[in-house]
């Protein structure tokens, strides 16, 4: 056990800190601790603490808790950018079905219309027709 004494100013009375360099209950082994993150920048890499400060323990893992945080972050980033990618490919893919059935309907429509005085033509041919008929019947009958 390490207590250290000091006067902090010549007014106020003494401030004693105590710690222990035996105390390593929140230390299990350094080695569990010594994680690595590849897809973190060297410069952002936790470094290992020194075990003989909780203190630094603590910020030790803290750090490593936000690299994991970071790396399921970054991940997840990823997963819902090939989504988007996915989604992307699928409206472009939706738009052109869209298009297509646009052309397809205006078609239909302008052949419907077309078919429609196509008809209404065959009807007034068949209509002249037989009246020519009739009239060249009551002709030769007559003759």
């Amino acid at each position: 056990m390490i207590t250290s004494t000091r006067r902090v100013s010549p007014d106020k009375s003494e401030v004693r800190i105590a710690f222990s360099l035996d105390d390593t209950s929140d230390v299990k082994d350094v080695k569990d601790l010594t994680q690595t993150f590849p897809d973190l920048e060297q410069r952002l890499q936790p470094v290992l603490p020194c075990v003989s400060l909780k203190e630094s323990v603590q910020v030790y893992k803290e750090h490593c808790r936000m690299a994991k945080e970071f790396h399921q972050v970054k991940h997840e980033i990823s997963v819902l950018e090939d989504h988007k990618r996915k989604l992307l490919a699928e409206l472009v893919e939706d738009e052109k079905v869209g298009a297509e059935i646009a052309r397809l309907k205006e078609e239909f429509r302008r052949l419907t219309e077309e078919n429609r005085n196509l008809v209404t033509v065959h009807n007034e041919r068949a209509q002249q027709l037989e009246s020519l008929c009739r009239s060249n019947g009551t002709t030769q009958d007559s003759s």
